[in-house]
């Protein structure tokens, strides 16, 4: 199971990098002026990154949320990063990751009971 573990939680910290990504390419790619590009492309994933800061980072959140509002929290996160990779990349690759994240999920309440990442 430390395998599975280990593996899930490596995934999920590359899922966290990919909607950063994501939402930052589809900002810079906007089909608006250099201007809005520039801004969207470095304010929405600052905007993101604040959300994960306060809300859904694993040892460090201001206010760690759990239940019903972690679920909504990682379905805004990872969603919106799915989103945004449909955006840029087309329906396949946004699909394939939120599909990646329903994985990591199910896996993580499998072993734990819940979607909070218990970091050693």
């Amino acid at each position: 199971m430390g395998a599975i573990k280990g593996a899930n939680l490596a995934l999920m910290f590359l899922l966290e990098l990919g909607v950063l990504v994501g939402v930052c390419v589809w900002g810079f790619t906007l089909p608006s002026g250099p201007i809005t590009r520039i801004v969207a492309g470095v304010g929405t994933p600052a905007l993101f990154l604040i959300m994960w800061a306060l809300f859904g980072a694993a040892k460090d959140a201001r206010f760690r949320l759990v239940g019903g509002w972690r679920v909504a929290l990682e379905l805004l996160w990872f969603g919106g990063g799915a989103l945004a990779w449909y955006e840029v990349a087309g329906w396949m690759a946004g699909v394939g990751f939120f599909a990646l994240w329903t994985i990591t999920a199910v896996v993580r309440a499998g072993w734990q009971g819940g979607l909070i990442v218990d970091v050693p």
